[in-house]
């Protein structure tokens, strides 16, 4: 029986795991987003990965921007959720007292309120004093059925508290599964790019970078007073002081890092930093792209000015803050700092004005 074994431990070891080995090369490279079999990785060039990875930093973008919708949705909520709570804590305690005191006012009758009014004035050695006793009884009585109306509409005001903070609650766990999802989506694409990247060699990536950095010292060293001053000028003119202090502002960010779902000081998404610039202009802009949009008057292409803020792709998945001649500065993926770059680097969607 070992002899038979044998040969077919030997197959297994042969032809069969060579193909089996193939079809996993096969399967890890179309998973990482190359295309062929397990020996094309290495075949495209820093150019074709550049663009791989360009293209997953835009759909880590989308997913990063539904990411912070549903975090300023799930914000809000338990926002909500925490004062329905509060309030119906704050309304217990009071229905609670006012149970205490009806409880007291009914041990109160039950030892006193036994005696027959008639019987009563018989006993009584000062016949007018207890009819005075007997009429403040009846007030007393009418005083309780007054606490106990307001006892049930207590309870049923604190129901409906309770009810209200159920539907709050299943909405949060609805937004937290959601901002779960986003995430994961995120965490991955930049994985993949992360992945493509470090297929290159050091002087590949560095060549693919290198235009990155270029730029980054081009910004940081083309800022400068005469693009900020509000008033009629230039195209780099600053139109008011909100625009140029958001401008200010976002100069003075040139060469921070970009950090998914950062809104600052030290790191920014793209909707971030543009909250951020126009929060220390006196403005409070919502949170995503796609509401930041909407924020303000739309403007075209052709009229343009300073301090507008211009989006990109068919889904408004990008934004940054124009600054005139072409230029705007923004926070572009997680390979770049925030820059200055031309609005042409990317397909144009809009443009609105805060300021």
């Amino acid at each position: 029986m070992a002899a038979h074994r044998k040969p077919r431990q030997r197959s297994v070891g042969g032809s069969t795991a060579r193909t089996a080995f193939t079809i996993a090369l096969a399967g890890a490279a179309s998973a990482t987003g190359f295309e062929g079999t397990g020996t094309a990785a290495p075949e495209l060039t820093p150019a074709q990965v550049r663009a791989k990875v360009d293209k997953l930093y835009q759909e880590a973008e989308v997913a990063t921007e539904k990411y912070n919708g549903a975090k300023e949705k799930s914000t809000k909520t338990r926002g909500r959720l925490d004062t329905l709570q509060d309030e119906a804590a704050r309304r217990t305690e009071r229905l609670n007292s006012e149970r205490d005191a009806l409880g007291s006012l009914a041990a109160a009758q039950y030892r006193d309120g036994g005696v027959d009014p008639a019987l009563g004035i018989m006993l009584s050695s000062d016949p007018d004093q207890y009819l005075d006793g007997a009429a403040f009884a009846e007030r007393a009585g009418s005083r309780q059925a007054s606490n106990v109306s307001r006892v049930r509409r207590q309870l049923r005001e604190i129901e409906q508290l309770r009810g209200a903070a159920h539907v709050e609650l299943t909405s949060l766990k609805e937004r937290q599964a959601e901002l779960k999802r986003h995430k994961t989506t995120v965490t991955g694409k930049l994985g993949e790019a992360r992945d493509l990247l470090s297929r290159l060699s050091d002087a590949d990536r560095a060549r693919i970078g290198a235009d990155d950095a270029d730029t980054a010292r081009a910004s940081r060293s083309a800022a400068g007073p005469r693009d900020l001053g509000a008033g009629a000028g230039s195209s780099t003119t600053a139109p008011n002081s909100r625009a140029a202090t958001a401008i200010s502002y976002a100069y003075g960010k040139l060469g921070s890092p970009y950090v998914w779902g950062a809104t600052g000081p030290d790191a920014f998404d793209c909707s971030g930093l543009m909250q951020a610039a126009y929060r220390a202009a006196g403005i409070s802009l919502p949170r995503t792209t796609y509401a930041q949009i909407n924020a303000g008057r739309r403007v075209s292409r052709s009229e343009l000015r300073p301090g507008d803020l211009v989006f990109f792709y068919s889904g408004i998945s990008h934004v940054g803050l124009y600054v005139g001649n072409g230029q705007m500065v923004h926070a572009p993926n997680p390979s770049a700092p925030v820059r200055v770059a031309p609005i042409d680097e990317m397909p144009f969607a809009g443009a609105t004005r805060v300021a």
